[in-house]
């Protein structure tokens, strides 16, 4: 490819992630065309320049494609800076929701070097792997379905704390219709088993093959088990914190709001399938297109009904509605940290927002928002200079949470 091409093929790259086009059919493509410019635009940027430079000390010099790769300097250039913007951003949330001096009640407030960007880790963003986490694969938390019953257990790989370790459970996304337990929130349980906490990602049923509500019953089989089952490994059982992103943010947050539904925990009905916090990234919570949302209308009818609820809002609203976590919202919510993208294509903002908006108004409990500048889907997936700085939020949100908590019930002094 000539170097005029790369450049306009860049260039068009870069403006999409900047300006990512909306709307139900052109925003699947914007997504998959943008989401991995914006998360790896140091990557792009110093290839860009590199490019460049070798072009410009060349004999056949073309200034159209050089007047491109500049702009895509100055643009890729504005995307890192929005993506450093996110430290400030989720501190700011952090403060706004639990006070000024929340970092004072964390084991130790974090210092300038842990919250710089971790340059040396982003070189290679898709090498994940951490000496100082032990993995425990295909675990069966429901031997009865196959593969999409297994779990994985991340841990210190020195030892869990005395006591029992806090636990979190991940749960990925993929439109209800695919995914798998080792795909997502790697860095996110990495960082935290490195800390001393136990994770645990599961599988679950799947659409077309598997029709709602499995999907959500199979995230309350893996809460029931950990609850059984995961101080074997280390964990605490009374302390769960659930986070997820895009469908699996849906099911993490109609998990949480929904403990002992019966309809949900068929067999399993006395279990205990509450959560302490749960942690959302972009997720879906307007199934039923309550909120008058075009987006989440057409999602509704035109992917949701078909593929995943298999049957027709008009025909059977209830289960749509009783599917939506923004319609299940009561005042013993758990606590929740709710990050999403302000250019997320997939999942419009808007839905976060009024989530938000509801929970805040009718939850007793702590309710941070995170809203992050410029941020497309699946920001979080690997390792990133947005997702370090999610991921580092979410770790002090989570202390200072596990950490409430133990005061509460006279764990620790303080």
């Amino acid at each position: 490819m000539s170097f005029l091409r790369r450049q306009v093929v860049t260039a068009a790259l870069t403006a999409n992630a900047l300006r990512p086009l909306p709307g139900f059919r052109p925003g699947i493509p914007s997504f998959f065309a943008g989401w991995l410019v914006g998360e790896m635009a140091p990557h792009v940027l110093a290839l860009t320049v590199a490019d460049a430079a070798a072009h410009a000390t060349g004999r056949r010099r073309d200034p159209r494609g050089l007047a491109l790769a500049a702009a895509s300097v100055a643009g890729l250039s504005y995307l890192v800076l929005q993506a450093r913007q996110v430290r400030e951003r989720a501190e700011d949330s952090l403060v706004e929701a639990l006070g000024a001096d929340y970092a004072e009640q964390l084991d130790a407030e974090p210092t300038p070097a842990d919250l710089a960007v971790p340059w040396r880790r982003l070189v290679v963003p898709f090498r994940m792997r951490n000496a100082a986490v032990r993995v425990e694969r295909d675990i069966a938390y429901d031997p009865a379905i196959g593969r999409r019953g297994l779990l994985d257990v991340y841990s210190p790989a020195d030892g869990v704390p005395d006591g029992g370790a806090p636990v979190l459970l991940q749960v990925h996304g993929g439109g209800w219709t695919i995914g798998n337990k080792d795909q997502q929130g790697i860095p996110l349980m990495q960082h935290l088993a490195s800390k001393g906490w136990v994770c645990v990602a599961i599988n679950y049923r799947l659409s077309p093959r598997s029709e709602w509500p499995a999907h959500v019953v199979d995230v309350k089989k893996a809460i029931a088990w950990i609850r059984a089952n995961i101080a074997d490994h280390g964990g605490d059982p009374d302390y769960v914190a659930i986070t997820g992103g895009s469908a699996g943010g849906h099911l993490v947050a109609l998990a949480a709001l929904t403990p002992g539904d019966a309809t949900y925990q068929p067999g399993f009905e006395d279990a205990d399938t509450s959560v302490q916090v749960a942690v959302p990234h972009y997720g879906v919570y307007d199934l039923a297109g309550s909120t008058g949302s075009r987006a989440a209308v057409l999602l509704r009818d035109r992917f949701l009904a078909p593929y995943v609820l298999r049957r027709r809002y008009a025909d059977d609203p209830e289960v749509f509605e009783q599917a939506s976590p923004i319609l299940r919202i009561t005042p013993e919510a758990a606590d929740f940290f709710v990050v999403h993208g302000t250019y997320d294509t997939l999942v419009p903002v808007a839905q976060a927002r009024a989530f938000v908006e509801r929970l805040r108004s009718v939850s007793k409990r702590s309710v941070v928002y995170a809203e992050l500048p410029g941020a497309q889907h699946a920001f979080d997936v690997f390792p990133s200079i947005r997702s370090s700085h999610v991921v580092r939020a979410i770790d002090r949100y989570l202390h200072w949470h596990w950490n409430q908590y133990r005061r509460e019930r006279g764990r620790v002094a303080g």
